[in-house]
């Protein structure tokens, strides 16, 4: 077998022989492979034979918690998925153990689209087909939750009941992990956020970190395929749609290190957006206040964690020197939607 440069994290030789035992005839020739930029969490990989293209998920190097990168829940889900009109990637083969590359991973279709991260890449699609990508967007999110878990066979995916409260319960223990600094008004949010707990409906599949960089998009502007659902479970989908609406927001950050597109001409305010999944799923967003603050929390202690790590020296690269001062402005703009909500 010919020897090909092997990406970080990953041995392509022994990913081909494994292959080749599980899906015989799936490639025809020595892999290449390289890491793909953009996550900060778990790692992918695009991988060919040069005839074809697939792509790989594993952990991040020197993963640690298990149930934070489970490369099963991952391909439960896309599988799951896959017949339903949510449009994802076939997955095609689940390694659930380190003897391969060192981490479990999977493999799976590789599905050609343009991920939009910045106001720049949807700026020169125009205003009206920058439009049409983001409410795209929207009628995706309601075609997920319009999925029954069960006919899907995820009817064990999660656990709904108190969905809520653990989730406002896992982020401060998060918090607490890395907390060590003044952090005014966090503790006033988390406070409210709990005071204020809406009644769920019923539950559904949710992605966990929907936006516009983790969908690829199609030449006709359609959605090709969602991605990265390593935080996917089922509960209630309004936080799916509270976060949608927190990255449709314009920040008072320049060039802000958080990818955000909101700026874009053409890109539909937080109230059309809400507006339009109303319309289309049928449910009551009379909430959207709270799930949009929730999530506004979430992001301030993902990226408190960030910056926890950036000065113990752990995290490089750039914008991560920058992290740390979105937190305040995260938290702020929590406590202001949910005093005006």
């Amino acid at each position: 077998m010919t020897t090909t440069d092997n990406p970080p994290g990953l041995d392509l030789e022994r990913l081909r022989a494994h292959v080749d035992r599980e899906r015989p005839g799936l490639t025809a020739g020595p892999l290449t492979g390289r890491l793909i930029e953009g996550g900060r969490s778990n790692l992918t990989y695009a991988v060919t034979d040069g005839a074809s293209r697939w792509v790989v998920r594993r952990p991040p190097l020197g993963h640690v918690l298990a149930t934070a990168h489970d490369m099963g829940r991952e391909f439960t889900v896309l599988a799951g998925l896959h017949p339903t009109p949510v449009p994802v990637p076939e997955p095609l083969l689940l390694g659930q153990d380190d003897t391969v590359i060192g981490a479990p991973f999977y493999l799976m279709e590789h599905v050609d689209g343009t991920p939009y991260r910045t106001v720049e890449q949807l700026a020169a699609l125009g205003p009206e087909r920058t439009r049409g990508v983001v409410l795209s967007l929207v009628d995706t999110l309601v075609d997920l939750h319009a999925v029954d878990p069960a006919a899907a066979g995820l009817a064990d995916f999660g656990r709904p009941e108190g969905f809520l409260e653990r989730q406002l319960r896992r982020w401060n223990k998060q918090l607490a992990a890395s907390r060590n600094r003044e952090l005014p008004g966090i503790d006033e949010l988390s406070t409210r956020l709990g005071a204020r707990l809406p009644a769920s409906g019923a539950p559904t599949v949710v992605h966990g970190d929907y936006r516009l960089d983790n969908v690829l998009v199609g030449p006709d502007d359609r959605i090709r395929a969602v991605l990265d659902w390593e935080m996917s479970t089922l509960g209630d989908p309004l936080t799916d749609l509270g976060l949608l609406v927190m990255y449709s927001e314009r920040l008072p950050v320049e060039n802000s290190p958080v990818p955000t597109s909101s700026g874009a001409p053409g890109h539909p305010d937080p109230a059309e957006l809400i507006s339009r999944y109303a319309q289309r799923s049928g449910r009551d967003t009379s909430a959207v206040a709270w799930y949009t603050a929730f999530a506004y929390f979430k992001l301030a202690v993902i990226l408190e964690g960030i910056h926890y790590r950036f000065t113990l020296g752990q995290t490089v690269g750039a914008g991560f020197d920058r992290i740390g001062t979105l937190v305040p402005v995260f938290i702020d703009r929590g406590l202001t939607i949910l005093k005006e909500g």
